[in-house]
């Protein structure tokens, strides 16, 4: 039932519909016959009204919102005018009251739609006054002139607390520049974007910020709009998502949003297998290890809308773990889960769990990934990125799993922390389990046991992203260890469809994955820390050194001013997927290896922290431990 509020409205639209039909009638009475009394007789004219607010049901006239009035609106009315102007003259006729020419029902039809049209045009015009609510509007340029900046300007003209005025926009080719969308400019390319802002400079034009109203603009485009822009002392924003611009649907003022960093690292979509994706996890038990952290989580997602069996959510830290498991629940009711707080340094409880759940498909990414911290206590970082994975691997070898993928890091290359010393034994152990998977069981059998390798996920709970955020929010300064320290980054969504594509990979192909291959994310081009501060300082509005300053603390230990994403010893295989590389395999004795792990795992139980990073740097000669920051050269 319409709420009264409604019912007014209808009403009030009826009236207005039926009073406006009915001054129509004698207008083009006297149109069609001049030398007639129009208003002879009277009784005709409701009659008049009666025939339109008929003849408006089927396409319902009277329900229509004004405020929003579009074309298939005028539409309605035209059809609605149409069909009264036909059904109105045959009663007349009928009755002899009226001369009815032909003229008569095409003048009265055009008539109706012009009486119709012009109050539902005119009000909604009302309401894109660029004066909302007595604040002075605000002028911006749109960049994009595709789908989005439609519904940005509809959702703009219906908000009338929105304070801005659209000079133009910008569109993401130049074949549309000097056309118009609702009324407002194309003025060029958003290549031409610093030409463009020029001119309007020149001319007193000036935006006061420019919109990005499309999605899928590249983070290299955006980066140089942003560069323009900044130029001309102007802020860039986001419209708000295409769901929260639905005019009719009440979904209340337009708010702009900042442009997140992640935006201007985002790269051209590369195309994932999702069919192979689906083939690998459809219908299985998958377990994701450190199912809390980002890149475990994101996994988890994934997986989930693939339709696994069973999707095991494997974690140490009870909320984490909570948070997860209740987004999945939210997300994916269908989909059996089980959630599981477990250490993966507890052996035990980890080949109990993989006894009875007996998962086909093992994603480990639990680790501890913050350098410092693991300086401070190697021993932990030890037992659970080395040792961890160790017995992940023997759990899920022994319970009968297809393929295990283990989570590295591009600080496992030459490394300089006792963080990245203990993922390149990681990688280390799972090489050797794959090989000795193929010489028990030829090529085909056996648990593959594959390693995908990639650098800092952009906006993870230890980047340096959620740093800064903290430290702008405070209002500064920024800190940055070194201004010459530069990392790869990728979104954790980028690098978890990558991971799980390795995965198709790996498990498809056996040439690719032959003899232990570590499989590695094409990470683009590495990014300055330091510029990076200065980005976030200009996409809050802010300048950098002046309104926020940007200190250096100094390399911390176990840190270099470089990581990389391939050993010198192990160069780049193409593979025939877009964003995956392969490193070629430098392989090791499994049964060399297990022992060595086995020596250092008693090291580390027995707390001898010395022993065990000397067995840690016989194990990985290539490790140069910066412990104290101070090698400020290490790997430069």
């Amino acid at each position: 039932m319409a709420n009264p509020r409604a019912l007014r409205r209808i009403v009030l639209n009826a009236g207005l519909d039926g009073l406006l039909a009915g001054l129509a009638v004698p207008l083009a009475q006297f149109l069609a016959a001049p030398e007639a009394d129009p208003f002879q007789p009277l009784w005709a004219i409701p009659w008049g009204a009666a025939a339109l607010l008929l003849a408006g049901i089927p396409f319902r006239l009277s329900v229509q919102y004004w405020r929003f009035a579009g074309v298939s609106d005028l539409l309605g009315v035209a059809a609605a005018s149409i069909a009264a102007a036909a059904l109105f003259p045959v009663v007349l006729h009928e009755a002899g009251v009226l001369p009815v020419t032909l003229a008569f029902p095409a003048i009265h039809a055009l008539l109706l739609m012009v009486l119709l049209s012009l109050p539902r045009i005119a009000y909604r015009l009302m309401q894109e006054n660029p004066l909302r609510d007595g604040v002075p509007a605000q002028s911006i340029l749109l960049i994009g002139a595709g789908e989005g900046a439609d519904l940005f300007l509809r959702a703009l003209a219906a908000d009338r607390a929105a304070p801005f005025l659209v000079a133009g926009l910008l569109s993401l080719g130049r074949s549309q520049t000097g056309r118009r969308i609702h009324g407002h400019p194309i003025l060029g390319g958003i290549d031409e974007a610093a030409a463009v802002l020029a001119r309007l400079r020149t001319e007193d034009r000036l935006p006061a910020s420019l919109v990005v109203t499309e999605a899928d603009i590249d983070g290299a485009t955006l980066s140089a709009l942003m560069a323009a822009a900044d130029r001309e002392g102007l802020r860039v924003f986001r419209a708000p998502r295409p769901t929260a611009l639905d005019p009719a649907a009440g979904r209340g003022t337009v708010e702009l949003k900042p442009v997140a960093i992640e935006d201007l690292l985002n790269r051209p979509q590369v195309p994932l297998d999702r069919a192979g994706m689906a083939r690998l996890i459809q219908g299985r038990r998958v377990l994701v290890t450190g199912a809390g952290g980002s890149i475990g989580s994101e996994l988890a997602r994934q997986v989930a809308a693939l339709g696994p069996e069973l999707l095991i959510l494997l974690d140490n830290g009870e909320f984490a773990l909570w948070q997860i498991d209740l987004e999945l629940a939210e997300l994916h009711p269908a989909i059996a889960r089980r959630a599981v707080i477990a250490d993966v340094r507890d052996e035990a409880r980890i080949r109990a769990m993989m006894g009875e759940l007996r998962p086909e498909l093992v994603f480990h990414a639990a680790a501890l990934k913050h350098v410092p911290i693991v300086e401070a206590n190697p021993l932990e970082g030890l037992l659970t990125n080395a040792i961890g994975t160790r017995v992940v691997a023997d759990a899920a070898r022994s319970a009968g799993a297809r393929a295990m993928v283990v989570i590295s890091t591009d600080k496992a290359v030459n490394p300089s922390s006792v963080m990245g010393a203990s993922k390149r034994l990681a990688e280390m152990y799972c090489q050797a389990v794959d090989i000795a998977a193929r010489g028990a069981a030829g090529a085909s059998g056996g648990m593959r046991c594959l390693t995908v390798r990639f650098g800092n996920v952009l906006g993870s709970t230890g980047s340096v992203v959620p740093l800064f955020q903290r430290q702008l929010a405070r209002g500064g300064p920024l800190t940055v260890t070194h201004p010459d320290m530069v990392r790869y980054f990728m979104t954790v969504r980028e690098a978890v469809g990558l991971v799980l594509q390795a995965s198709v990979v790996g498990t498809s192909d056996a040439g690719m994955a032959a003899q232990g291959g570590i499989f590695v994310l094409d990470m683009g081009e590495p990014v300055k820390i330091v510029e990076l501060a200065r980005q976030m300082i200009r996409l809050a509005g802010l300048r950098p050194e002046i309104d926020i300053a940007i200190s250096f603390t100094g390399l911390r230990p176990g840190e270099k001013l470089f990581e990389e994403i391939f050993h010198g010893q192990e160069p780049p295989i193409p593979t025939p997927h877009p964003g995956l590389l392969m490193a070629t395999p430098r392989t090791s004795d499994p049964a060399i290896v297990g022992r060595a792990l086995d020596e250092l795992a008693a090291a580390c139980h027995a707390g001898q922290t010395r022993l065990a990073l000397a067995q840690l740097a016989r194990l990985v000669p290539e490790f140069a431990h910066n412990a104290d920051g101070s090698d400020r050269s290490a790997r430069a």
